[in-house]
């Protein structure tokens, strides 16, 4: 699965993907830093069950473990890029391969529409949660109507089925069918008739779509310079909204590279580990503290986490060999975690790990309780699951 971040070119888009991977980015204080999209790795932050054994695995730290996710940073996006312009053409296009997106919000105030620094608190970040949605939804309406009045002859003439026709045509942009059925049945076009629909009916049936298949959170970046209003105005808006700071979290994942700090990402502090420190680096990291014991954590963390568990609805599975040293034949304890959709099933765990354990599976077995699950066993959250399989 892949999330992407999305934002007005300024907005820290590029500071975040550089804090949430350490990857060596370009930042600048300027307009299109990002031209390429950067795509690295990040991690969900969970609770290890080695905990409850005597033996630790050995892939968390203190309990904590890391479960690796694909993140992409897109070039930044202006106001009519659903018409090509600014690099509008290529955000759009790298972003079809996101399920989820982490707007960067630039909660400050201090960059103008188009990314360009004024006075913090001169601009408005609502009009920029709107503006990003507008271009989403825009974008996907020209991709339908460009061929509309065709499919809709086509529609009717051959009886085809309304949702199967405009996913095919939106496969590109990251639509599905099961996308386009609930957006039909959200905005009521479902019982109209589509030869009828308006212009307005189609922006309404995009951005329905829009809102389904690529959910949306939205990371308040600079809330450590934002003014109190413009934050109180975010954390309105019906979706997930995370105070941020992706300079400090940058700043605290390098210091902890370095051996000047402990520091897990998500954590509420750090721990200093030497005295050796010049005047600007204690500085520093005095600021970094006040910032988190403002916001709690820099949100980096909170962002990712809360996309994967709360938008996306996801759970993690620990797959073993042993269900009794809850390792792989070699002895690795816990060796991988798997990120599941909720509602996934032991069968579904079976083909996760490969197809021909999937076409060969016989049972499950629960490592904690050791008993049997059979193939439509709903998974939780955090369980410890052996698959047994005539697949050799």
């Amino acid at each position: 699965m892949t999330i992407g971040l999305a934002g007005k070119p300024n907005a820290g888009k590029s500071t975040f993907f550089k804090a949430a991977t350490l990857a060596d980015v370009e930042i600048a204080n300027y307009p299109f830093t990002t031209i390429n999209a950067n795509h690295g790795v990040t991690y969900v932050r969970t609770e290890c069950p080695c905990k409850e054994k005597e033996k630790t695995c050995g892939k968390c730290v203190d309990g904590v473990r890391l479960v690796p996710i694909d993140i992409i940073d897109v070039a930044g996006l202006v106001p009519d890029a659903c018409k090509g312009r600014g690099l509008g053409n290529t955000f759009l296009d790298e972003l079809r391969q996101a399920q989820a997106i982490v707007h960067v919000v630039d909660a400050s105030g201090g960059t103008d529409a188009e990314g360009n620094p004024v006075e913090i608190g001169d601009h408005d970040p609502l009009d920029d949660v709107a503006f990003l949605n507008r271009e989403i939804t825009m974008w996907l309406y020209g991709i339908l109507e460009r061929n509309w009045m065709k499919l809709s002859r086509k529609i009717q003439a051959e009886g085809l089925k309304l949702e199967i026709v405009i996913s095919e045509q939106l496969a590109g942009a990251g639509i599905k069918e099961s996308h386009v059925n609930a957006a039909l049945i959200d905005t009521g076009l479902a019982r109209v008739d589509h030869v009828k629909w308006t212009e307005e009916d189609m922006i309404r049936l995009c951005d329905a779509m829009r809102e389904i298949s690529k959910p949306l959170l939205i990371a308040a970046n600079k809330a450590d310079i934002a003014p109190r209003e413009n934050l109180d105005k975010l954390k309105e808006l019906d979706r997930i909204v995370v105070p941020t700071s992706a300079a400090a979290e940058l700043a605290l994942k390098s210091a902890a590279k370095s051996g000047i700090i402990r520091y897990a990402p998500g954590d509420p502090n750090f721990e200093l580990l030497t005295e050796d420190l010049t005047k600007a680096q204690k500085k520093g990291l005095e600021a970094i503290h006040k910032v988190i014991e403002r916001l709690g954590t820099t949100g980096v963390q909170e962002c990712i986490n809360r996309t994967v568990f709360e938008l996306l609805d996801l759970i993690v599975v620990y797959p073993v060999e042993d269900e009794g040293k809850w390792s792989d034949k070699v002895g690795n304890i816990l060796p991988d975690a798997y990120l599941m959709k909720r509602g996934s099933t032991c069968h579904d765990l079976a083909y996760q790990i490969h197809t021909e354990i999937g076409d060969r599976f016989l049972y499950a077995v629960d490592a904690r309780t050791r008993l049997r699950l059979g193939e439509k066993h709903e998974l939780k959250n955090g369980d410890v699951i052996k698959i047994v399989s005539t697949a050799k």
